[in-house]
């Protein structure tokens, strides 16, 4: 009775030991990696600092609505030898060494009130460029998701296959141990043997290659979360590749016209050429501006009967005007013209391809679900014909070969299965990086 007490409680102890390493280790699902790297990657830290910049510009100062004040101080000063003749004598008069100061300081505003509503097309433009930042960046975060995504199923394909060659070994190992025990009873051939332990050998150094797969799989899952420790573990919380089969052509189609960010983009473009026109167009109409000053001026005389002369005071006045003729107007609204149908040419034809772009990969999508569930089936065969044959080649009724042959269709079967899930969750993203819903993968719409 006390042995069994001491037993539960080494029991109790090596558990609670044995689980705090697990703790320590981070366990990533998919949601969690796209959060880390979303966080952490640089290369989107570097776009959302380019977001701000476009952000910092879209100002009404930089628009040219609000006025200009410098404060200015100067001083001159000129040395000259001067030779005066009076008319009413004819006598001339030499001065040498005369040396006149001016001392000023003062405030000037200057003020452009009026341009042909060129300012506040100007602070439209640079609005929608703040706008256009916004889209790059999330397209930039939408390229990164599906990247991410894809990685960190390839990481997960990586691991079943692992798993798969591993049960492969297993069986090989089985294999060459009934053929090792058969060949000392005299049942088998040296030949049977040596066949035995090839496929065995072929089997490990396909794992160990496969184990290569799963640590460069590894490493760029850290790199893309920006992970320091780029040889830290990577434990992910999903074993099976399980794609979403519920996807509609005709949703899918309906959210690209209304969110995929690159269309957003292009029509953000068009709008932009719009009101690179609408500048060129305003300088048809006047201009008005003004500008005033306030300041003091100290002048020092050599000659002359005033030895100096101080003023201060205010200045100001009011310019009205207009361009009669510009020979550069009319080629560039010619040029504005032609970008503004380019814009919308490209936006067209960015539709278009969109357009191609989804049908094939829902083409590509479509089929990769049909061969799923067939390989599905073909697995359970799979796994039916190499019990039997298992079972045969216990009993002596089958060949190495032949074994070998059921082996391999069992893995063959697995490595499509995989396969086909792997590809069918590829042109999930796809599709839906296409419709802009690809941040779905976060549990939120951005």
């Amino acid at each position: 009775m006390k042995l069994r007490h001491i037993i539960k409680h080494i029991s109790i102890y090596a558990a609670f030991f044995s689980a705090i390493p697990m703790q320590a280790q981070h366990i990533y699902t998919l949601q969690s990696c796209l959060e880390e790297g979303l966080q952490n990657n640089y290369s989107l830290r570097i776009v959302r600092n380019e977001e701000q910049v476009a952000h910092n510009n879209a100002t009404i100062a930089n628009a040219g609505y609000l006025p200009t004040l410098d404060l200015s101080a100067g001083y001159s000063g000129s040395l000259d030898d001067t030779d005066t003749k009076l008319r009413s004598t004819g006598e001339t008069v030499s001065e040498s060494g005369a040396f006149d100061q001016t001392f000023n300081v003062g405030l000037s505003l200057n003020w452009t009130i009026f341009d042909g509503l060129g300012i506040q097309t100007n602070y439209k433009k640079l609005k929608e460029l703040e706008r256009m930042g916004e889209t790059q960046t999330r397209i930039v975060i939408e390229d990164f998701i599906a990247q991410l995504s894809a990685e960190y199923y390839n990481f997960v394909q990586q691991k079943i296959r692992l798993k798969n060659l591993q049960y492969a070994v297993s069986l090989s190992r089985e294999r060459l141990r009934i053929v090792e025990a058969r060949y000392n009873i005299g049942s088998f051939s040296r030949l049977d043997l040596q066949q035995a332990r090839v496929d065995f050998n072929a089997d490990q150094a396909s794992y160990i290659k496969q184990q290569e797969l799963l640590h460069t799989s590894r490493i760029r899952l850290n790199e893309l979360m920006a992970i320091r420790d780029m040889n830290g573990p990577v434990i992910v919380v999903d074993t099976l590749i399980q794609p979403n089969t519920a996807l509609r052509l005709e949703r899918l189609w309906g959210n690209t016209l209304r969110t995929n960010a690159n269309l957003l983009k292009a029509e953000q473009s068009q709008r932009i050429a719009q009101l690179d026109l609408r500048a060129v167009q305003s300088r048809n109409y006047p201009y008005v501006k003004a500008n005033a000053g306030y300041g003091y001026t100290h002048n020092k005389y050599e000659l002359g009967a005033n030895k100096s002369r101080d003023n201060l005071g205010l200045n100001f006045g009011v310019t009205v005007g207009i361009n009669l003729f510009n020979g550069n107007k009319r080629r560039e609204s010619r040029n504005a013209r032609i970008a503004m149908e380019n814009a919308q040419l490209e936006q067209e034809e960015l539709k278009q391809g969109l357009r191609a772009d989804l049908m094939n990969l829902w083409q590509a999508y479509q089929n990769n679900i049909k061969l799923l569930n067939l390989e599905r089936d073909n697995l359970i065969a799979a796994r039916d014909n190499y019990e039997i044959a298992r079972d045969r080649y216990l009993l002596g009724d089958l060949s190495g070969i032949e074994m070998r042959e059921a082996q391999k269709s069992l893995l063959d079967a697995e490595e499509r299965i995989l396969s086909a899930e792997y590809d069918t969750k590829m042109c999930e993203i796809s599709l839906l990086q296409i419709s802009g819903s690809i941040t779905d993968y976060l549990g939120t719409r951005w």
